[in-house]
């Protein structure tokens, strides 16, 4: 009996309403456990309907939001471009195709699609062999001119420049440019294999691995990873345990050019093609109609993979799209923060502490208010377009950066969600339906020393724990 008491009077102390300036009890007793000063944290509650202000805390001071940011992207993108909007890759045949043998150079023209990943380059190079193309004499030519990315330094945020969240925004990106590696023991002769997906004709690959006796442990398992300075060798070493039976990597590979010729010639192999030419730059042809307009992904479905999870080269490529579409080609990220800007402002949405940097969140610049982001969750809850940008948000404990966090619980799929981490930096915004029925906006926007390392984490569950029993 005194434990059915119990869980009652915690119960009645987790939904007792708090004066809208005041922090819930249950994230003031998680901030003073991890020794995280109140301070550093931002939050701003909202009920979607009444418009009731629940928290608001810290909620006007300028906050780095990480990943949470790609949000505001997403939705400028939707608004201005529509749900239904879609990438065009063109194919142009440059001389005549006689006898299923093009007489001349294949010309590849991209405009920014952010999910050309290798299952979707299949399906073009299958469109290109029913245009009656089976063998190119010439060269694979490559326009990416619809974006100007400029000088682009891939290991300036954090010296990783071969991590995959680090690949920089293309016309002609083909899966984010980046190749996974596969490792494996064999065991007759002692070493380690290694096989690539997808494979690449002009990517070396140097093994010198070692395989030695132990449990499948260990920082990268043991691998160390070096590079030529044209990326076009990868050079694998170390020690790699026996007990891993089975060990994948994702790096970013070779430039952007080499990489789409690279997986342009291996695939046109794997599909019975004939082509043994050479890669070069060109403009696509103003005179002449392409042979194959290879249509993207529509829009919605972009921002679901830009959300969920949280793929960072995809939510820059939305931002140079929104350039080159609204201003102009070539598009640039200046282009872009100038669209959002301007959008902004036209939506009565004045962010006067907004800096929005590159749109993905990785940056230490990036800043905004929760209140600002509040007003934002706010008007998009608000247009016809909703429930496509609601569902492109994890679920909480079921998908996306959510899939493993807020499980077998209330939470588990009341919450529509997106997660922001950096070192020192943990955020969380979205929607929550409360137990009541009531749907609330929520934004948590935490800066300070260590607090990415599962502390900011604590905070938000408390926080969203709490709101689930208004």
């Amino acid at each position: 009996m005194n434990r059915v008491l119990l869980a009652f009077a915690l119960a009645t102390c987790a939904a007792a309403p708090v004066a809208a300036a005041d922090l819930p009890p249950a994230v003031a007793s998680r901030l003073s456990h991890r020794n995280v000063p109140p301070e550093s944290t931002s939050i701003h509650v909202q009920d979607l309907e009444s418009g009731e202000v629940l928290v608001d805390w810290n909620a006007t001071l300028p906050r780095n939001p990480g990943s949470t940011i790609k949000m505001l992207t997403t939705l400028a993108a939707i608004d201005l471009l529509g749900p239904t909007y879609t990438w065009q890759t063109d194919i142009f045949a440059l001389g005549p195709v006689v006898d299923g043998t093009l007489q001349g150079d294949l010309l590849l023209r991209g405009q920014g699609d952010p999910f050309l990943v290798t299952e979707r380059v299949w399906q073009m190079l299958r469109r290109i062999r029913q245009a009656g193309i089976d063998k190119i004499e010439g060269d694979l030519l490559l326009d990416d001119s619809y974006f100007d990315v400029g000088d682009y330094d891939p290991g300036a945020f954090d010296r990783q420049p071969l991590r995959a969240y680090n690949v920089a925004p293309n016309a002609l990106l083909m899966n984010y440019k980046v190749v996974r590696y596969w490792f494996a023991p064999a065991e007759e002769s002692g070493k380690v294999d290694i096989w690539t997906d997808p494979p690449l004709d002009n990517l070396e690959i140097e093994n010198r691995l070692r395989l030695i006796a132990g449990p499948c442990r260990g920082y990268q398992r043991g691998i160390t990873v070096t590079t030529d300075e044209q990326v076009s060798r990868m050079t694998f070493s170390g020690a790699f345990p026996s007990g891993c039976e089975r060990y994948a990597m994702d790096r970013a590979t070779l430039s952007h050019r080499s990489f789409a010729y690279g997986l342009f010639r291996s695939m046109w192999h794997e599909s019975g093609g004939a082509f043994e030419g050479g890669w070069d730059v060109a403009t696509a042809p103003e005179d002449r109609e392409p042979v194959v307009e290879f249509r993207s992904l529509p829009l919605a479905d972009v921002i679901t993979r830009v959300n969920k999870h949280s793929n960072n080269v995809m939510a820059r490529q939305l931002l140079y799209t929104l350039s080159a579409e609204i201003l102009g080609p070539p598009g640039t990220e200046a282009g872009g923060r100038k669209v959002v800007a301007d959008w902004l402002r036209s939506k009565g949405l004045e962010f006067s502490e907004l800096a929005f940097d590159n749109g993905a969140g990785l940056s230490r610049d990036a800043r905004i208010t929760a209140a600002d982001f509040a007003a934002m969750l706010a008007f998009a809850w608000r247009q016809p377009y909703m429930p496509e940008y609601v569902s492109s948000l994890s679920l909480a404990g079921l998908d996306g950066t959510l899939r493993y966090r807020m499980r077998e619980g209330p939470l588990e799929g009341s919450a529509h969600l997106k997660t922001g981490s950096l070192d020192h930096v943990a955020g969380i915004a979205g929607y929550l339906q409360a137990r009541s029925g009531r749907r609330f906006s929520v934004v948590v926007l935490q800066n300070h020393t260590d607090i990415h390392r599962g502390y900011g984490d604590e905070t938000q569950e408390a926080l969203l724990r709490w709101l689930y029993e208004q």
